[in-house]
């Protein structure tokens, strides 16, 4: 009696697998594939020259079909400030509760402006970008980063006008100026990961950039830079869990962090508890949160 042995038949091997294999024989990978996120900030760190230049440039254009050129950097704020004061300061009495009023509300207005533009720039980075996308392989983060640091450029513009409010207001030269610098690299990486965050929804729903003028003015409202949210939140009159929200908000956060190392009558009681930790904290969780989240949609941007 003979025994006879069935073996499977072998799998077929298809063109696909051939041409894998052969890919990854000679080191080739699929175009447009996410690196790993090492690799990614690699890359990133390789074209930081890139970076600051694209910044730059967008800097030096933004204003290159006015009259007044790169003056409107400092003018557009100021012309902001100058609206609000005459609503919120004589209109409703505000600056009668707030020491220094003028320097308090421009301060506020240029920081605030710097926040917000960097969330509307990010929003587009991508979206309004294709045609570079499409043509150019390098990471995609450049350009919400890029397009941060340029709104960090044109805030550093528009210190040296702020400064001299300052001046002409009252407001002395301190040692407290120096805490400037820090505050302003923590919203540096707060606003970046932010961008970071509405770029890759923008790239994938651009009406998001229709709304989001309707959404960072209520921001805008809430964040204490017309008035002072020390004084609201003063007394018991409102629920704890709003002072609480108030008090935390990023954007109040480093609004009221450089209100303190820019004027002498904005005191440490007027800042909520433990705001250099809250400042750090926002900077972290939504300068590596958002560069992750970012990353993690790396190969879908401009394509679809």
């Amino acid at each position: 009696m003979t025994q006879v042995l069935h073996t499977p038949p072998p799998t077929p091997v298809t063109a696909e697998d051939d041409l894998a294999a052969l890919a990854a024989r000679h080191g080739l990978s699929v175009s447009g594939a996410r690196p790993s996120l090492p690799e990614y900030v690699r890359q990133l760190w390789a074209r930081r020259h890139f970076i600051t230049a694209f910044a730059t440039a967008k800097l030096t254009a933004q204003y290159a079909q006015a009259k007044l050129g790169q003056v409107w950097q400092v003018m557009t704020p100021l012309l902001n400030a100058a609206v609000y004061y005459f609503i919120f300061g004589v209109l409703l009495g505000t600056k009668r509760h707030v020491p220094d009023y003028i320097p308090f509300l421009v301060t506020g207005v240029f920081i605030w402006t710097f926040t917000q533009s960097s969330i509307m720039a990010g929003t587009r980075a991508i979206s309004g970008n294709l045609g570079l996308v499409r043509a150019l392989h390098f990471p995609r983060a450049a350009l919400p980063i890029s397009f941060a640091l340029q709104q960090l450029q044109q805030l550093l513009f528009s210190m040296a006008a702020l400064v001299v409010i300052l001046l002409c207001f009252g407001v002395p030269v301190a040692f407290s100026w120096v805490l400037a610098a820090p505050a302003l690299l923590l919203q540096f990486v707060f606003n970046t990961g932010v961008a970071m965050i509405m770029a890759r929804m923008g790239a994938k729903t651009p009406d998001i950039a229709q709304l989001m003028p309707f959404i960072l003015r209520t921001w805008m409202y809430v964040s204490g830079v017309m008035w002072s949210i020390d004084k609201l939140t003063k007394g018991d009159h409102l629920p704890h869990w709003v002072t609480i929200a108030l008090e935390t908000n990023p954007a109040a956060v480093y609004i009221d962090l450089m209100r303190y190392a820019l004027i002498d009558s904005f005191h440490s009681s007027q800042l909520p508890p433990h705001v250099w930790a809250a400042a750090t904290g926002w900077a972290l969780v939504a300068g590596v949160g958002g560069f992750i989240y970012f990353w993690k949609a790396e190969e879908t941007y401009g394509r679809g």
